[in-house]
């Protein structure tokens, strides 16, 4: 595989740096590029992100001196300098799908950690394991876009990387019903228990747009091919309620499933554990070596030992049982910053690239 010059546009948020950490040493992506808003432009990297890293490891060498370009009035340049981008920025909704499509019009690919073009029905939102597919939409989003290489491709919430999954290997059962109560970190809001003194000793019920993200999301990952659009699956329903908590990473649920079918816990158990997707089989660079982990303990998974498992990109499941009003319950865990957000996007990128979609 050749190596690929990337840029980070949003280089100076969390997850535009936890994007920085993960490139410092894999083998098929270099960054040649960082950008990010107005007032970082012009400066080195490490002068314009300042305090603001929270990494735990320190800026890399390699960017420290980069000079970060204007990621909104530098849209040419940067596309002229680099083979794609990965997009993480924080600006209003309408602001972001415009400033994605100047990238993919310049014939740039976005690989985009942002929720703006989730829902545009040629714009796959990926989720490597469980629906590669879904990247064949691409030529039909150039088609639209009147583009040779440029286009969007998305990764879902961060919230929905832990139970989605667990629950994808169990559609052949038929799945119906759906509760899923999560458990946020605050990373996930781009914060640390410094910049987040609320949460300390605290439980915060609500987190703007997350519910219907969680709920509305995995129709598309499980969502068809057809006429040049991805339609969303109608089934299972889903209701969640999503909480913020105090973590510094990793996002829990707490699920609930009913079936057409009703499998028995070994039936489920032997699912997870077996389960291998296109990343796996294609052997790429960030895929886990198994992607869920099961755990027989009772009181696993836990954030603070499990989240790094195979480095953060593992699913681990946990607590599975019968349940009096659904058919099952059990835990899981998955690290939001980097299976749910920048890992992701990378493993995404490997995927386009193994594909073809990045040439």
């Amino acid at each position: 595989m050749k190596e690929f010059q990337v840029a980070v546009v949003g280089a100076t948020g969390m997850v535009g740096q936890r994007f920085i950490t993960l490139l410092e040493t894999p083998p098929w992506f270099h960054v040649k590029c960082l950008a990010a808003s107005a007032r970082s432009a012009g400066k080195p990297y490490e002068e314009a992100v300042g305090s603001r890293w929270v990494m735990k490891t320190p800026i890399p060498e390699a960017v420290k001196k980069l000079v970060v370009q204007d990621a909104s009035a530098d849209v040419e340049k940067i596309a002229g300098m680099v083979d794609f981008v990965f997009c993480a920025v924080d600006m209003k909704k309408e602001e972001i799908k415009a400033l994605e499509e100047r990238y993919a019009k310049a014939e740039c690919p976005v690989i985009s950690n942002n929720s703006a073009h989730r829902s545009t029905p040629d714009v796959p939102m990926i989720v490597p394991e469980l629906n590669p597919e879904h990247i064949q939409v691409i030529a039909s989003q150039r088609a639209r876009l009147g583009t040779k290489r440029g286009f969007i491709a998305v990764k879902s919430n961060c919230s929905l990387q832990s139970y989605v999954p667990a629950l994808h290997p169990l559609q052949k059962f038929g799945i119906k019903n759906v509760v899923a109560c999560t458990y946020q970190a605050i990373s996930g809001a781009g914060k640390t228990f410094e910049t987040f003194p609320d949460i300390v000793d605290n439980i915060i019920p609500y987190i703007g747009g997350e519910e219907e993200k969680s709920e509305q999301e995995p129709m598309k990952i499980w969502g068809k091919l057809e006429n040049g659009v991805i339609v969303n699956a109608a089934s299972p329903a889903i209701t969640t309620q999503c909480l913020r908590v105090p973590v510094s990473d990793g996002h829990t649920a707490a699920v609930f499933a009913s079936f057409e079918q009703k499998p028995s816990l070994e039936e489920i158990k032997s699912l997870w554990v077996n389960f291998r997707g296109v990343p796996q089989e294609l052997n790429l660079p960030s895929a886990p070596k198994q992607f869920i982990h099961y755990f027989e303990e009772d009181n696993r998974p836990q954030a603070k030992l499990d989240r790094e498992r195979e480095k953060g990109m593992a699913v681990s499941v946990g607590r599975l049982r019968e349940d009096s009003q659904f058919d099952i319950k059990f835990v899981c865990l998955s690290h939001n910053t980097l299976r749910g957000a920048a890992g992701g996007a990378v493993l995404m990128a490997e995927l386009l690239a193994a594909k073809g979609y990045l040439d």
